[in-house]
């Protein structure tokens, strides 16, 4: 049985690891989730970091205030999914920049660092809802043979959870 505690635990674990969300801010044009690489600095808190360019919908979006922000995650093996829910606001941090830049976002500046159209992103999520895929096959296995209800397994593996910034 995973408490939200654990589910908020493998959440933050999984999102280093993976580091891709869908992306959904207030006031962006067209309102539309897009791909964003999410980088966190460790594997069990926040905050999420965004490097985008400048004239990106989402930059444009939250270039003078701080707006609300969704994120959709999916972890690559399928066995977890989040959605997120919080703040997002540029955050140009020099410090922050140089601890965050590596090669993958360095091919998206050819001016590096110094860049004009580079644009850093705090994403401060505040709430979400986590879902563990881990044992959909059993479940399914147990539904064919009538060996039980397969959402009572489900039951322990979903969770509305906090995930201010513990630190």
């Amino acid at each position: 049985m995973a408490t939200p505690e654990e589910l908020t635990s493998k959440f933050w674990k999984s999102l280093h690891g993976d580091r891709t969300v869908m992306l959904g801010v207030e006031g962006a044009e067209n309102g539309h989730f897009r791909p964003m690489t999410a980088i966190t600095e460790h594997e069990h808190s926040g905050p999420v970091w965004i490097f985008t360019a400048q004239d990106t919908a989402v930059a444009r979006a939250v270039k003078d205030k701080k707006k609300r922000a969704m994120a959709a995650y999916s972890a690559k093996g399928h066995d977890l999914f989040a959605t997120i829910h919080g703040t997002i606001e540029l955050d140009m941090d020099r410090g922050m920049i140089d601890k965050l830049w590596n090669p993958y976002v360095a091919a998206w500046f050819e001016e590096g660092k110094d860049d004009p159209k580079l644009a850093l992103l705090r994403f401060e999520a505040e709430r979400g809802e986590i879902w563990l895929n881990e044992n959909s096959l059993w479940a399914g296995v147990k539904m064919l043979l009538g060996a039980g209800d397969p959402k009572e397994d489900y039951q322990d593996k979903v969770a509305k959870v906090s995930l201010g910034n513990s630190e």
